[in-house]
């Protein structure tokens, strides 16, 4: 049978067909617009992600024996507000992720309701990226869109209703929405009230690997699809990148270096950190997660190479680097503010520590060894809640570097595989349709069957020791600076 996972990121919506054992039938992608109408602004219209998948579900099918095709999931981007009348139309475009507008809302909830309450009813406080700061400024800021309000879901969760009138969500993306009690795995009806919402407005809760429906007749139709295709709930990106990666089960760790970093830890147990560096979230394996996000992290290579040094040829700058955990020369990679484990938007990037005979090599390093810091920041953090590692997984197209890749390995002082396969989100949704059709018997069995490792760096002892020096240093730099960033802007 064929399975599909739906990964509906920020710039794209791709699309993944495949069979139980993992082998990839083919990939679609495609892309729809972002808008910005105001400075720190980030929203798209749900139409447009519901109009390119199904776009992309018909040339995926196209050549496939339909009748095949038993299951769909999804994985997506995170927090987002997508909120709809009572006609079922979205009401406004959707504000994203990276949607920076609700300063001022989250400073209220964390200072005024306060970081103790927020972490006691959903394990979490408030980022600017969440979606209860996103509800907050649409009450105090749009009251007649407010009024409006009959569902509200998130980026994922709109194509799963379109696709099976199910009105649903799973836990772990409703983890990042600042309104579900985690621990318990239902909505917390402190934070509905502080939000002003009804539990009628809000999905019903499944978990990842479960059905919420099958394909609608009419969609079915327009597919070419029997009427019996089921579709699971799906998971939050780094939640689904992490099935993907086979980071299910206890003690597992999986590093992705993408445009942003996260650090991925799952737990059979439920776990808080006390200053809740970390977000805690419920895992689609059914179980639970640690999850530390910086803000930038490839995109800092990215800008260094393209912007800065104007490059195309990252392999060729990486070369002349030849004495690791010796550089001088330290970078913090705050391009866009960060998250994990500051929570601190007005930090900038930094350089220091350059002298007469810094080189480009030497600052080239200093980028991809400031993330492989900032990462180890939320490593220490795990560790001071007694979680021990001694490997991870990694994926992103930072991990395409080998040279990175020893970085990491030896900076976090962890075994570091290599994935065969690396289709992140889309292959996990494929994955956790799978488990709600009946091929697995749960996720770890499915991941157990599929995930394959094809290399793995070993980190070695006198490096190590290197940088656990290097490290010492570096995290002394943020404290150091911090008060600046407020007064530079």
């Amino acid at each position: 049978m064929l399975y599909i996972g739906i990964d509906l990121g920020t710039s794209a919506v791709k699309l993944l067909m495949m069979d139980e054992t993992g082998a990839i039938r083919k990939i679609v992608s495609k892309e729809y617009p972002l808008y910005f109408p105001h400075p720190g602004w980030s929203e798209q219209n749900p139409e447009d992600w519901y109009e390119q998948s199904m776009e992309g579900l018909k040339e995926l099918l196209d050549g496939c024996d339909r009748s095949e095709v038993a299951g769909i999931s999804f994985g997506g981007q995170m927090h987002g507000l997508v909120i709809l009348d009572d006609q079922d139309q979205v009401i406004r475009p959707a504000i994203l992720w990276n949607d920076g507008r609700t300063f001022k809302e989250t400073d209220y909830l964390n200072t005024v309701i306060g970081k103790e309450k927020l972490s006691e009813y959903t394990a979490n406080i408030a980022f600017a990226g969440f979606t209860a700061p996103k509800i907050l400024w649409v009450r105090d800021n749009e009251p007649e869109n407010f009024r409006k309000i009959c569902k509200i879901m998130l980026p994922k969760d709109y194509l799963a209703y379109r696709l099976t009138g199910t009105f649903c969500t799973d836990v772990s993306d409703a983890s990042g929405m600042l309104l579900l009690d985690v621990k318990n795995r239902k909505w917390s009806k402190e934070m509905m009230d502080i939000c002003s919402v009804r539990e009628e407005q809000l999905p019903q809760l499944f978990e990842s690997y479960e059905a919420v429906g099958c394909v609608k007749s009419s969609i079915a139709e327009e597919l070419g699809l029997g009427d019996h295709v089921v579709v699971a709930a799906g998971a939050g990106d780094n939640a689904a990148a992490a099935v993907g990666t086979g980071t299910v089960g206890s003690g597992m760790c999986n590093i992705s270096l993408g445009t942003s970093g996260t650090i991925f830890i799952s737990s059979d147990k439920f776990g808080v950190d006390r200053f809740n560096a970390l977000h805690a979230f419920d895992h689609a394996d059914g179980h639970y997660h640690l999850m530390g996000c910086m803000l930038s992290a490839a995109s800092c290579n990215k800008w260094w190479m393209d912007e800065i040094i104007g490059t195309k040829n990252y392999a060729d700058e990486q070369k002349a680097i030849e004495k690791l955990g010796e550089n001088h020369v330290y970078f913090l990679p705050y391009l866009m503010g960060e998250r994990s484990p500051h929570n601190d938007p007005a930090a900038r990037g930094t350089f220091i520590g350059m002298t007469m005979d810094t080189t480009r090599a030497d600052m080239t390093q200093a980028v991809l060894e400031g993330v492989a810091f900032g990462l180890r920041d939320c490593l220490e953090i795990a560790k001071s809640l007694g979680i021990s590692l001694e490997r991870t997984k990694i994926v992103g197209g930072g991990a395409k570097s080998p040279l990175w890749r020893k970085i990491i390995a030896n900076v976090m002082g962890l075994k570091v595989d290599v994935p065969a396969c690396e289709e992140g989100p889309s292959m996990g949704g494929a994955m956790l349709a799978m488990v709600a059709c009946g091929a697995y018997a749960n996720v770890e069995e499915a991941a157990a069957s599929i995930v394959r490792i094809v290399d793995t760096i070993e980190p070695d002892p006198e490096l190590v020791e290197k940088y656990n020096a290097r490290y010492d240093q570096f995290r002394r730099i943020y404290p150091a600076v911090k008060e600046l960033f407020g007064q530079i802007g």
